[in-house]
């Protein structure tokens, strides 16, 4: 186990090299005008005109060979420096402080009723398979397949703050808001007495003791979640299902029935267990793909996140902040497979890491 943990974090450098390289490529088919926002801090310099421009080129090295531009971009990645946001109005690692919080709040509370129902409903179909639970079940799978992400939440933001809000009182109309917060809680949140220990506003709200702004905020977390938590539950559910009509079948579970062991425990211990495989390894994609931002989720809600940030920066051309966002996905999604690898072994011992 060791020797493998080891052997990968030591491939860990290679790969980060060649992700470099990659992104520096795709840097390359901009010209130097357009790439001038990744080394800039004040935006006041790229409005001047063409000489002010070309002398920025020429500082920066902009036109130097690829080597020593590929040294100087790989410098300022390390020390996190990835130039100005013309979206965020900052730098792109301040833009990125700013919101990556509202994403990871966001993760936090969908990816438990995604896992927990899709895993508890998976096993249920499969143990009562050709039953009306089964049978019901994929009548919900097929829905989830076949709605978009868009489509639900504008349904769900119709029906519940379009209209149910209206007849709500008001603490529970603002349950089904769009945005992170309401506007009286945003100024108490902005406040010098409110304390952003964790910058998660529902955390925070309960270390400074405010428990109406834990309320609001949980309740602007309620269609976002349950807009995400369908779409990708249903495919989760599908394929633990399938998972666990195979494991029911393996002769190692057929013989712990025949030695008389409790189905209870036959389906705890020995089926469930096994056929959890596939879905850790889909867990790993659905955690990089919800911290990363969820961009038609976050957009239709207002969702200040990290999904929304790269949605307008693409449409803005803001250069600096998509390859910010491209490079955090890319590390995130190698250190969470990373993860995702080291778990096998925890949930199967028959997996050997050696």
């Amino acid at each position: 186990m060791l020797a493998y943990i080891a052997r990968r974090l030591l491939f860990l450098p290679i790969i980060l090299f060649g992700v470099t390289v990659i992104l520096f490529a795709m840097l390359q088919l901009l010209n130097p005008y357009e790439r001038l926002s990744l080394y800039v801090k004040d935006p006041s310099q790229l409005r001047g005109g063409k000489e002010q421009l070309d002398r920025l080129i020429e500082k920066h090295g902009l036109k130097d060979s690829l080597f020593v531009q590929y040294g100087r971009w790989v410098n300022k990645s390390i020390h996190l420096d990835f130039g100005w946001s013309e979206t965020a109005k900052t730098t792109v690692l301040n833009g990125f402080l700013g919101r990556f919080p509202a994403t990871l709040e966001l993760t936090l509370f969908a990816i438990g009723p995604i896992l927990f129902f899709a895993i508890w409903l998976g096993v249920l179909a499969a143990v009562h398979h050709n039953r009306w639970i089964d049978q019901l079940t994929r009548v919900i799978t097929i829905l989830g397949y076949s709605l978009p992400s868009f489509v639900l939440g504008l349904v769900l933001l119709m029906g519940f703050y379009g209209l149910l809000s209206r007849h709500l009182p008001p603490l529970f109309g603002g349950w089904f808001s769009p945005g992170r917060l309401s506007e009286w809680a945003q100024q108490i949140v902005g406040g010098e007495s409110f304390h952003a220990y964790t910058r998660l506003v529902t955390v925070d709200a309960l270390l400074n003791g405010q428990w109406r702004i834990f309320w609001d905020a949980l309740g602007h977390l309620v269609l976002p979640v349950a807009t995400l938590s369908y779409i990708n539950w249903a495919g989760y559910l599908r394929i633990m299902r399938s998972s666990m009509l195979e494991t029911l079948r393996q002769d190692y579970v057929t013989t712990a029935r025949s030695k008389g062991v409790e189905e209870r425990l036959v389906i705890k211990r020995h089926a469930r267990r096994n056929a959890l495989i596939p879905i850790v390894t889909l867990s790993g994609f659905l955690v990089v793909g919800l911290l990363s931002g969820v961009v038609i989720t976050e957009t239709i809600f207002g969702y200040p996140g990290l999904g929304s940030w790269a949605a307008q920066a693409a449409l803005q051309l803001d250069v600096a902040t998509v390859l910010g966002l491209l490079t955090f996905v890319t590390i995130l999604f190698i250190v969470v497979n990373l993860i995702v690898d080291l778990l096998y072994a925890v949930i199967d011992p028959r997996v050997r890491l050696t």
